[in-house]
């Protein structure tokens, strides 16, 4: 459009003028600046992307158009196949357990004075690596209660109730009383009878395993109407010293050890020696056998295999929680720190308990914080693969296998790339849906 001037010609148009963004910036310049990044971010993350979409439907060699027979493979390889029921697993119970925990622990330390310490114990794994987290999950995990953390406590729990033997090693020797009667017992080879002192000697353990209750044995001495004896360590230290099947000064009791009677195999009486080895059975026990039974001699009870097939996955899960409960605690607390008090005290007022308040008043308040966390915790789970490859022994790795696991190990160990890509490419299309739904409830909330 052009414009009349005062001596009646006409005035060109003005030029256009260069357009600027919001803070005034040129979009040229503005373009230039994002450039780099522009650059970085297509040659880091879209050629990646790219290349892997275009990989997967080749075949190993890279030459042969393979077409779907990569992403047939998801669900026909046994490895894979295993690999995203425990990505599903993980899915499940890691960002919910996690949560919930955050939850608990966002609530709780808003009400005690030392909250802010014991957030920051809690939130500390978060600033250790998963590398590091590995390391020390993989020593806690260790099947030696001497070593691991985890075992150390089950066993202590275990045997607080269940005392394991002191003597699992302990057998008959030669020329021995005693006798093998199945199932890891010992029975004498003739009956006893009362008035008679009766030696049951011992041999397989360790003078320095001998339990700390045990004293020097001494040798049985007949009483009327009563069955005695002794049942001990008869071995002493030194080539020639020592009496076999009597006993020595040196040897020692085996103090604890339960002794029963049996006869037409039922269990008549029953005792448990002394510090010194000697035992009293009354005169039910004439003209039974004695017998050691097989719960003196079991082995000591050595914990749960954590690391093992079946507990694999469960443990490494642990693991993930102790490191980032912290993270959810931490975004939970800061939501919780917007919640209006008012409505808290007003549901109090109207009679309700802290729980009442915290199930229908807290929680559905958190409940956008809540599914931010739970989900962000999904994205993550998706792709775990630190925790699980350093965790996880060699001869359960296959049980604890992943998808980001099997995709390394299809990609560098078994030298399948084209499958590795379909696996790549299969995850991208996990998490798109997931961070789609985290992004759109996000802006949701910035309209807010």
């Amino acid at each position: 459009m052009t414009s009349v001037s005062a001596a009646g010609g006409t005035k060109p148009p003005a030029a256009p003028k260069s357009r600027k963004s919001v803070t005034g910036t040129r979009r040229t310049v503005a373009a230039l600046f994002l450039l780099p990044a522009l650059v970085l971010l297509g040659a880091l993350v879209v050629y990646p992307i790219g290349y892997s979409v275009v990989r997967s439907f080749y075949d190993q060699s890279g030459d042969g158009f393979a077409g779907i027979d990569n992403y047939k493979a998801l669900f026909t390889d046994e490895g894979i196949r295993t690999a995203l029921k425990n990505n599903i697993i993980w899915v499940v119970f890691a960002p919910t357990i996690a949560t919930a925990l955050g939850l608990i622990f966002a609530v709780l330390t808003e009400r005690v004075r030392w909250g802010t310490a014991f957030k920051l114990v809690v939130f500390m794994p978060m600033a250790i690596s998963m590398l590091a987290a590995g390391i020390i999950f993989r020593l806690v995990y260790d099947q030696d209660p001497d070593k691991g953390v985890a075992n150390a406590v089950w066993v202590g729990v275990h045997d607080t109730f269940a005392q394991a033997s002191a003597f699992p090693k302990a057998h008959p020797g030669r020329e021995s009383p005693l006798k093998p009667a199945g199932g890891g017992a010992f029975i004498t080879t003739s009956p006893v009878r009362t008035g008679e002192a009766v030696s049951l000697p011992l041999v397989g353990v360790a003078p320095d395993q001998m339990p700390d209750g045990a004293k020097a044995a001494v040798a049985p001495k007949p009483e009327p109407d009563k069955v005695t004896g002794t049942t001990w360590q008869d071995f002493t230290r030194g080539k020639g010293v020592g009496a076999l099947n009597r006993v020595d000064p040196s040897e020692l009791g085996y103090a604890g050890m339960r002794v029963e009677a049996v006869k037409d195999g039922k269990v008549v009486a029953s005792t448990t020696a002394a510090g010194d080895g000697t035992f009293t059975l009354p005169s039910s026990a004439d003209g039974a056998r004695l017998r050691l039974p097989a719960s003196n001699f079991k082995e000591p009870y050595n914990g749960l295999d954590w690391l093992g097939p079946s507990l694999v996955t469960p443990a490494i899960i642990g693991s993930y929680i102790w490191m980032w409960a912290g993270f959810a605690m931490v975004l939970i607390a800061a939501g919780l720190a917007s919640v209006p008090r008012e409505l808290l005290e007003a549901a109090r007022v109207d009679g309700a308990s802290e729980w009442q308040v915290f199930r229908r008043v807290t929680v559905p308040l958190l409940a956008p914080v809540l599914a931010v966390v739970a989900v962000t915790l999904m994205i993550n789970v998706l792709k775990i693969f630190d925790l699980v490859f350093i965790i996880a022994p060699g001869s359960s790795q296959d049980d604890a296998n992943v998808l980001a696991l099997e995709l390394y190990r299809k990609g560098f160990s078994e030298d399948q790339p084209g499958i590795a890509s379909a696996i790549s490419v299969f995850l991208l299309l996990l998490v798109i849906p997931v961070m789609w739904f985290n992004v759109r409830r996000l802006r949701r909330e910035v309209r807010r």
